[in-house]
């Protein structure tokens, strides 16, 4: 079977303030292209494309060319983002992961698990709370405490039958909640969506605490512990 991704990276990084986080340096190379080369250099992936913002879009650095096949821009929100980088494969394929490029720790072991799973159909990668949950209502009150047994924290990527997140994207109401992930989408039709174990070191790096437990994790040597490598990086 034939499998593509899209790494979804065309976030302002307005969080964290300066330069979009994804382009920051994370130990040798920058923080987006720990996933590029992940994705890249598995096997089980035949093509990558990569959204990233509007500037970056026009003349993309050439560490990021060398590790992608197509880089194509973003769009205002997450959901266009992800469609126009399903619009941008080239190629036909079976299925498609769509990973966020703010985890830039992502193994081949779980790559391996989402696209084993979403041969059958929608698969996310989940992690088990171990914080007790509440449901609040108006003024902060606690309206319940949720059964954390059966909550998971969702991560990416997010694996998918091609022709099904094509359609989903397509066919779906711009006019409701907003889809903070693909598998919302599915989900919101009546579409079962199966859960994988995810990875503890799969962060998202979101603000600034994030950026300095990943440079921590990075000079640990948790990640290449864990077979994940930064690719060689030359600037330009």
């Amino acid at each position: 079977m034939s499998a593509a991704a899209v790494i979804v990276a065309a976030g302002s990084g307005r969080r964290i303030g300066g330069e979009p986080k994804q382009f920051r340096m994370l130990g040798p190379a920058p923080l987006l292209a720990w996933s590029c080369h992940a994705l890249s250099r598995n096997e089980g992936i035949s093509e990558l494309v990569v959204v990233v913002p509007t500037g970056v879009a026009v003349a993309p650095p050439g560490w990021l060319t060398d590790l992608c096949d197509i880089v194509v821009e973003g769009g205002p929100t997450r959901r266009d983002s992800v469609g126009l980088g399903l619009a941008g494969l080239s190629g036909e394929h079976d299925s498609v992961l769509v990973h966020d490029g703010a985890r830039p720790f992502l193994s081949a072991r779980l790559i391996g698990l989402v696209l084993e799973a979403c041969r059958e159909g929608p698969a996310i990668p989940g992690l088990p709370l171990t914080d007790t949950v509440k449901l609040i209502g108006e003024g902060g009150l606690v309206l319940s405490t949720l059964d954390r047994d059966r909550l998971r924290a969702v991560q990416t990527p997010q694996g998918f039958p091609l022709e099904l997140l094509r359609t989903l994207h397509e066919q779906s109401p711009h006019d409701g909640p907003e889809a903070t992930d693909d598998a919302f989408l599915a989900e919101s039709v009546g579409i079962p969506v199966r859960i994988v174990p995810g990875d503890p070191l799969n962060l998202k790096v979101t603000t600034g605490a994030d950026l300095a437990l990943a440079e921590w994790l990075v000079r640990s040597g948790d990640p290449a512990a864990a077979g994940i490598e930064p690719p060689a990086f030359a600037a330009g």
